[in-house]
């Protein structure tokens, strides 16, 4: 008995001399660890979200279709439009852009503040080629308006026509990189072709899956 319990006692000893060694390095890592933590101050370091500054405008562009210059009652043309005279009555009225007398590239020199040519948009995208200014392919070079604001803060949507979308882009399949949701809009609510119709039911289908897939590029939909 002398012996075995000498033995049981070896052994409980030889143990704790092991459980000793395991634990010493680990508990000189847990001090050099505490050690070295950052500070409180470190710890909330996500960067800053980008928000427009107090008393910021709200910037909306409205660009119509097959409308005149003076067609307007804003600018003295027959046609009213008083919430339009109600908007420039508070604001800025401009009387040097640029139109192109298209659709498609008008909008693009609106949204980007430069010639049509500069960015694809010769003409409109069904009437593209491989000519330069005329591909229809908004280059990565030249940033939208939508995209400046976005980037300062401000929330972005597009809503109705676009046309600016290269044909062969506008397919469930993409590539989607040349859609409003891609070129600075947050949101978009609308049909990306040249003509649509609002009175023939498949129209609302083919929207509402237009703009799922275009929210789903940006992995929000």
């Amino acid at each position: 008995m002398k012996s075995k319990s000498f033995s049981v006692h070896r052994n409980v000893k030889l143990a704790l001399l092991s459980l000793a060694a395991i634990c010493g390095p680990l508990q000189a890592t847990t001090a050099r660890a505490a050690d070295s933590a950052p500070p409180a101050a470190a710890l909330a370091s996500w960067p800053p979200s980008n928000k427009a500054p107090a008393g910021a405008p709200n910037v909306v562009l409205i660009l119509l279709d097959d409308v005149g210059y003076s067609w307007s009652s804003v600018f003295g043309g027959p046609v009213a439009t008083p919430n339009i005279d109600h908007l420039a009555s508070h604001g800025l009225r401009y009387n040097n852009f640029h139109v192109n007398s298209l659709c498609s590239p008008t909008r693009a020199a609106l949204l980007s503040g430069r010639n049509a040519h500069e960015i694809g948009f010769g003409t409109i995208t069904e009437g593209a080629n491989a000519s330069p200014g005329y591909t229809s392919v908004w280059p990565k070079s030249a940033i939208s308006i939508a995209e400046v604001l976005r980037r300062n803060g401000y929330s972005t949507a597009a809503f109705g026509k676009w046309h600016n979308t290269p044909t062969w882009e506008v397919n469930p399949a993409g590539p989607f990189e040349h859609w409003p949701t891609s070129l600075g809009f947050e949101h978009f609510y609308g049909f990306l072709g040249a003509a649509t119709t609002q009175y023939d039911q498949p129209f609302i289908a083919t929207l509402l899956r237009q703009n799922c897939l275009s929210l789903r590029s940006r992995a929000t939909c």
